[in-house]
């Protein structure tokens, strides 16, 4: 009597990975989303019109919902949606709140109680009547800080922040770190909070409201816990934090490096936005302190050790993205083919904004990113594992 064991081939079909019709999927380049986020983020701190920071808010949802991967930080930009809402809100509130005198040409829309300040607090008037033209204002500086969140939002939900990690230099290799362990908490918090509701829906958990809260907080701060742990334990298996072969004079000129490059820094900052300051203070105080901060950085590099295990490409994708986006900063910027004040239309008196042609299409341009960068790699199927089939033959 002999016995065989036969392994039944386990095939998967039906399922085909979306190349866009022109390329393999892949991930893009985590600095190439930053570089595309931030410049759209320059581009909407250049204007205060009201339908082009809506276009803008339109761009970065198409471009977030065709690119994005199923990671845990890629499902946070809602959240963000979320904070410019509120961060909206506030501002119209504490506009109407902390109201100012109107004109006998604003629109009157309520009033508010009036309370009394001291004298020492002179030129602040709580309460009183509110204009639609002052709530307009408030809301429309309210929505460029909201763009700018959600630049920045786009940017957390398209970039690996792990693999960012790998590209910074190595002098700021711990800080990174702490960024990115910071960036990730959010998205695993919900993700446990969502984990531990369906949890108890299937047991049937019939507490809501404040009654739930400690069966939810609970479970929640202890799988915090159990991560913080595991992130510990691998962060000092990978020997974090251990120092390379840097000099105490090595630390001490790269110290003097990166304070004189910071100092160049402030002080071209200060020439180029002081017409009146010498001319040394612009541009070459400036490329000077760059200067000085990358060469800061080199030197301290030495002190992480690093190796790189298959480092990410940066190909003609990444150069379009990151293209795309400063090119709409650019042109934001260059007040070409359109009149400035179009950017920022003025709310006295009253008139609805026009949409400037040559902005609006920068701003499209930069939604290009949307189908220039390649298509993210389709998750994998659940395969099940083989069953082993047990067969006797005499």
């Amino acid at each position: 009597m002999s016995g065989t064991t036969g392994v039944a081939a386990v095939t998967v079909s039906g399922h085909t990975p979306d190349t866009g019709g022109r390329r393999l999927p892949r991930t893009l380049h985590p600095v190439a989303w930053w570089i595309w986020a931030l410049a759209l983020a320059t581009a909407v701190s250049r204007t205060n019109n009201p339908l082009l920071l809506f276009l803008v808010l339109a761009v970065l949802g198409y471009v977030v919902t065709a690119r994005r991967t199923e990671a845990p930080w890629a499902r946070g930009f809602k959240y963000y949606l979320y904070l410019a809402l509120t961060v909206v809100a506030i501002r119209v509130l504490f506009r109407a709140v902390f109201a100012t005198s109107i004109t006998p040409h604003d629109h009157f829309l309520f009033s508010l109680p009036h309370i009394p300040t001291p004298d020492w607090y002179a030129g602040i008037q709580l309460g009183g009547p509110v204009s639609l033209e002052a709530l307009l204002s408030a809301a429309t500086d309210g929505l460029r800080l909201a763009c700018m969140l959600c630049c920045i939002g786009a940017a957390n939900t398209l970039a690996n922040p792990k693999r960012a990690l790998r590209v910074l230099p190595g002098a700021l290799h711990e800080l990174g770190v702490a960024v990115t362990v910071a960036i990730s908490v959010a998205p695993q918090l919900v993700q446990s909070v969502q984990r531990v509701a369906r949890a108890r829906r299937l047991r049937a958990g019939r507490n809501k409201g404040l009654g739930a809260l400690r069966g939810i907080v609970v479970p929640v701060l202890e799988d915090a816990l159990e991560r913080s742990l595991r992130l510990a334990a691998g962060m000092d298996s990978r020997g974090y934090g251990r120092a390379g072969t840097a000099t105490r004079d090595s630390r001490r000129a790269t110290g003097a490096l990166m304070l004189l490059g910071m100092c160049g820094l402030c002080a071209g900052a200060y020439g180029l936005l002081d017409a009146t300051a010498p001319r040394f203070l612009g541009f070459p105080a400036m490329a000077t302190g760059a200067v000085l901060c990358v060469a800061g950085l080199r030197l301290g590099g030495r002190r992480v050790s690093r190796t790189t295990y298959r480092p990410d490409p940066w190909r003609l994708p990444e150069w379009a993205v990151a293209g795309a986006g400063t090119l709409a900063a650019a042109l934001l910027f260059s007040n070409m083919g359109y009149d400035a004040a179009e950017l920022n239309p003025s709310i006295y008196p009253l008139s609805w904004p026009t949409l400037p042609v040559v902005p609006a299409c920068a701003i499209l341009l930069a939604g290009t990113a949307g189908f220039l960068a390649p298509p993210p790699a389709a998750p994998r199927p659940a395969v099940p594992r083989p069953r082993a089939e047990k067969a006797e033959a005499t």
